[in-house]
């Protein structure tokens, strides 16, 4: 049941750089483009409310000159729909946000909202934006996401992630299982399943293994490891781990 595996490549934090000084450079569009010929198979980006690395003109940007899928990551708010709904990208990822927080902290939590989320959505479901939700490894907030009509589920692998980097193993066993359960489920209801947050060449493998995943998307640590390696071969090196991992002498492996 397994097919091809895509990476979508975060360019938020070649923002992040660019904006700390103000300026152009490093530009984040430059950095799509260089993904594109490096394997990724689509761009995300996140447009906070804040504006804290991606900026309006990023997006106005990057729908111009991209030829791999835009994913549009964007709170459910009304100024971020109307931007959402003037561009129309391939697809909407609606995550949680807060201003506080340094990056998005957990899944959203769609079970408590499932009213307003469902109308927030149908108009961009009608523009044509397939409609993915954030949401962690948890069976009730993939039912609601679900029910109100997303078509994509993108689980929040933060928890397995920090288990591993930090050598709780059985705390990674525990949250690996969990995603490996999960995206059975989401796939047994008609849901695409992705995976994102905090993934590194060191525990990205067993993530891509799973049959049911169907695109991962990865940013930070691949642009942390532009600095040191270019972004081009750091690209690179995580889609040959993603391909090798999709092998199946890998997944009879784990």
């Amino acid at each position: 049941m397994s097919g091809p595996l895509r990476l979508g490549v975060n360019i938020d934090h070649v923002a992040t750089v660019r904006n700390a000084r103000g300026g152009e450079y490093p530009d984040p569009l430059r950095a799509a483009k260089i993904a594109e010929e490096a394997g990724a198979d689509g761009i995300t980006a996140h447009l906070r409310e804040d504006r804290r690395h991606i900026s309006d003109r990023d997006i106005d940007r990057l729908m111009d000159h991209l030829t791999v899928p835009l994913n549009f990551e964007m709170a459910a708010t009304e100024e971020m729909q109307q931007i959402a709904l003037r561009h129309k990208p391939h697809a909407v990822c609606i995550v949680p946000e807060k201003r506080e927080e340094k990056t998005t902290e957990g899944g959203l939590e769609v079970a408590r909202e499932e009213n307003r989320l469902a109308h927030y959505l149908a108009p961009l479901r009608e523009a044509g934006c397939r409609v993915s939700i954030f949401v962690a490894a948890d069976k009730r907030q993939i039912e609601a996401a679900h029910r109100i009509g997303g078509e994509v589920v993108e689980l929040h692998a933060g928890a397995y992630c920090d288990a591993h980097a930090e050598g709780r193993f059985d705390d990674r066993d525990r949250e690996f299982a969990a995603l490996r359960e999960m995206s059975q489920f989401a796939h047994s209801l008609g849901l695409e399943v992705h995976v994102g947050h905090g993934l590194t060449y060191d525990c990205v493998q067993p993530v891509a293994a799973l049959p049911e995943v169907m695109e991962l998307n990865i940013g930070h640590f691949l642009i942390g490891e532009a600095i040191f390696m270019g972004l081009d071969p750091a690209i690179r090196h995580m889609r040959g781990l993603m391909d090798g991992a999709r092998r199946s002498e890998y997944r009879s492996a784990i």
